[in-house]
């Protein structure tokens, strides 16, 4: 265990009930590196949404408003998280997460830089685009696991699920005010200087890389190539409080979370607004985002099963609500609640599957489950892209609504019926038990 997460856990022992009380979050925010390592993400990520809406605008201004074509260099940002995310979890067991970080932040701030630089000088093409998207997306395959199984690292367990609301927190903070930001600075001075902003952003990032102290010995190395892959998939279909989750988000990552695509297409051709316009829109849905993450991190409650399903139908059940809004200012305030029914679902997940995941395979276990929410994305986006030049970006929202709200309930079943099976084999149980309503509180700490 590091020393960091030895002094996180010397601070839960003093406060056992944290996790009971809204101060969870403000307990957590006590631990030093993780506090560092929080508002480095904020600042990198507030100019990463800037990024990704001024690039969604550039595409949509070199293609003459082609949903198809945003639809495509968004999938080749997530492509190679379904080719290489596995991967990207093997290095993240073996090698420390801190050092791959600080590898994969650098390159990443270098692909902004060359986009900012081509865009400045007039030479950008949609080739172009194409290429640093797909670039990206090679480095964030690495970067997911290594990111999200790192904050595991940096606090105790009693305060991981804090740890991951606030992550969560930051996260839609940055979601707010990075596409806001975008978009006047787009209507002000175009988009190359947003993607300049961005590369300078990645360096608060580093620094708080840089400031952690390096962490004792690794709690487990994890196997080398498939054996390691291979070990790590038996144990999440042999555990139903992983399989559910991650089955979930493959559902939800691939047909309901595509609202960087829908949402500029909404905004331009079916609101006929402009880059402003459209940034407020990304702001609305982040705010509710981060009320939900802020009211997750708060409320001292511990992830459960029945929260994930209850979360993910009603979000689908808005999603689909918002593509039969009539105007502007209806569909604005729809997302807000859409947000928040979002961040409760990817937050509840991803942090039932760092509590469930075993140490030793815990970036093996997180890079699958962002395989399956970003890894979806080459296979939706370009979906929505289509259905929204054939039948309207109204008709891709009620699509990926319905189908997040009708997986819940089928995926549940599903997993329960599994899990009754392998308790049966077990002798543990009556099959089709219902998954348990909490997280397990007498898992020693890891």
């Amino acid at each position: 265990m590091s020393r960091y997460r030895q002094a996180s856990a010397r601070r839960a022992d003093k406060t056992p009930s944290a996790d009971k009380t809204p101060s969870a979050a403000l307990e957590t925010l006590t631990v030093r590196p993780f506090r560092r390592y929080l508002l480095g993400q904020l600042t990198s990520n507030i100019g990463t949404w800037m990024q990704r809406a001024a690039q969604d605008l550039l595409v949509l201004h070199l293609t003459g408003n082609s949903g198809s074509a945003v639809g495509v260099v968004t999938a080749l940002q997530f492509l190679p998280q379904t080719l290489f995310g596995l991967t990207g979890g093997v290095l993240a067991d073996r090698f420390p997460k801190r050092r791959l970080l600080l590898i994969t932040q650098t390159g990443m701030a270098v692909q902004s830089l060359l986009l900012g630089l081509l865009t400045v000088t007039g030479a950008v093409n949609l080739w172009s685009v194409y290429a640093l998207a797909l670039t990206l997306g090679a480095a964030t395959a690495v970067d997911s696991p290594a990111r999200n199984a790192f904050i595991s690292e940096l606090v105790s367990r009693e305060r991981v699920a804090a740890a991951v609301s606030l992550n969560s927190a930051q996260f839609n903070v940055a979601r707010i005010l990075g596409p806001a930001a975008a978009g006047l600075t787009v209507a002000a001075v175009g988009t190359g200087p947003v993607f300049l902003i961005n590369a300078v952003s990645y360096l608060a990032v580093l620094y708080g890389l840089i400031t952690i102290p390096p962490g004792a010995p690794r709690e487990h190395s994890g196997q080398r190539g498939g054996p390691g892959l291979t070990e790590a998939f038996r144990h999440i279909t042999a555990t139903p409080e992983l399989l559910l989750p991650i089955t979930l988000i493959a559902v939800v990552g691939t047909f309901g979370l595509n609202f960087q695509v829908t949402i500029s297409l909404v905004a331009i051709k079916v609101f006929h607004s402009g880059a402003a316009a459209f940034g407020y829109l990304s702001a609305a849905y982040a705010v509710g985002s981060l009320i939900g993450a802020i009211l997750t991190a708060h409320g001292g409650q511990l992830p459960t099963a029945r929260r994930l399903v209850t979360a993910t139908a009603v979000f689908g059940v808005l999603e689909a609500t918002l593509g039969l809004m009539p105007g502007y200012g209806t569909f604005m305030a729809l997302l807000i609640p859409t947000g928040y029914a979002a961040v409760t679902v990817t937050t509840t997940a991803n942090a039932l599957t760092q509590l469930h995941a075993a140490p030793h395979l815990r970036g093996r276990v997180l890079s699958v489950y962002f395989l399956v929410l970003l890894g979806g994305t080459p296979i939706g986006a370009p979906l929505v892209g289509l259905v929204s030049d054939a039948f309207g970006a109204p008709s891709s929202l009620i699509l990926g609504g319905m189908i997040s709200a009708l997986s819940a309930p089928a995926l549940s079943a599903l997993v329960i019926e599994r899990r009754g099976r392998v308790r049966s084999r077990q002798g543990a149980g009556p099959a089709g038990a219902p998954l348990p309503d909490t997280a397990p509180a007498t898992r020693s700490a890891s």
